[in-house]
């Protein structure tokens, strides 16, 4: 349930803002335009809000400057100590994509740079979750790592190799990163219409509402 990915977050948790900032060379290109993204995935929820991976609480901030109701859910117990440090006055939670306590239905299920932890089965059953609990009308506003094809990730790897990333490519080798048609396929069959806009070289902005 992507939980095998946690414990990276141990250590991450100290230097994660520096990383999504650009401070880091190698993920520059992945968090390239970052506090656009996550003002995009905000201005396209609707509350109350469901945010998975709140880490740090980057998004949170952006989902209530837009003025939205948030729960939180973060698996990770250090990342949800700063978080909840930071926002004291919100309900954040251990949990992750596919096990989690609502204290009430959501009109949007959002992330941002976290839906990857899953596999692509998991990816599955976790929109299918996510169409019993919303609305006719509601939201999943994902933005996350994904490739137009498997030969562009491919590509993506050899190239990063090329330029001496080793702990990226280790990243994009070991996580769960998948391709825009399976995504679009698993939304469609599960009653969604999503559309897919690239954010920068690696991130698309995953817009999904609940027929």
């Amino acid at each position: 349930m992507g939980r095998e990915f946690v414990e990276i977050f141990d250590e991450w948790v100290h230097t994660y803002d520096d990383s999504v900032s650009g401070h880091d060379p190698e993920y520059k290109a992945v968090f390239e335009n970052y506090q656009e993204i996550l003002s995009a995935v905000a201005k396209k929820a609707k509350e109350p809000v469901v945010e998975f991976g709140v880490g740090t609480g980057n998004l949170t901030s952006a989902l209530l400057q837009e003025g939205h109701k948030v729960t939180g859910i973060e698996p990770n117990g250090a990342m949800r100590n700063v978080a909840a440090q930071k926002f004291p006055e919100l309900d954040i939670m251990d949990g992750d994509f596919l096990a989690f306590d609502l204290p009430q239905k959501p009109n949007s299920f959002v992330s941002s740079y976290a839906f990857h932890h899953l596999t692509d089965e998991e990816k599955a059953q976790a929109i299918q979750q996510y169409a019993e609990l919303l609305p006719s009308g509601g939201k999943i506003v994902f933005a996350d790592t994904v490739f137009e094809s498997a030969e562009a990730k491919l590509g993506r790897i050899v190239y990063e190799e090329g330029e001496g990333h080793a702990n990226l490519v280790e990243d994009l080798k070991r996580e769960h990163y998948t391709t825009v048609p399976v995504l679009e396929m698993i939304f469609q069959e599960h009653g969604f219409d999503v559309i897919f806009t690239r954010l920068n070289d690696y991130v698309f902005l995953i817009d999904a509402t609940k027929r």
